[in-house]
């Protein structure tokens, strides 16, 4: 697909719109595991927790992408199961750089969150996927 002066705009808008309800999903997800596990809390409310999905989005980004590189053979060779201590890591520093997230323990309750957390993000996305459908760009002739 190409863009061109007629589908930029609607291309653009819907990649923010599906930004922003990504983001309001994580949002979401972190009020879930909060709920779920004991020794994760976000406080701040629901600015709070927009703050944090914000904050965790940009380290799992940067941060989080660059462990997983790093790790991939360790990941590979625990069939995905050292990618829970990478996402645990990442909600670690998470918790370090952000004011509204605390998390009691590393080992229990930042393992424990990276798995909620990846549980609840994956029923989010499929039930918005399967209500949302990206918009098809019009047909031009010839």
């Amino acid at each position: 697909m190409t863009l061109d002066s007629r589908t930029m705009p609607s291309s653009f808008g819907q990649l923010g719109f599906l930004l922003l309800l990504f983001w309001l999903l994580y949002a979401l997800a972190f009020a879930l595991t909060s709920w779920i596990v004991p020794g994760v809390e976000v406080s701040g409310g629901f600015w709070g927790y927009l703050w944090v999905s914000a904050v965790f989005g940009l380290v799992n980004a940067f941060v989080g992408t660059l462990l997983r590189f790093l790790t991939f053979p360790l990941i590979v060779l625990t069939f995905g199961l050292f990618a829970i201590l990478v996402n645990a890591l990442v909600l670690a520093i998470t918790d370090r750089l952000s004011d509204s997230l605390t998390i009691d323990e590393f080992w229990w309750d930042a393992i424990w969150a990276a798995i909620v957390l990846g549980l609840v993000t994956l029923v989010l996305q499929l039930v918005v996927r399967a209500f949302v459908r990206p918009a098809e760009p019009d047909r031009l002739p010839g």
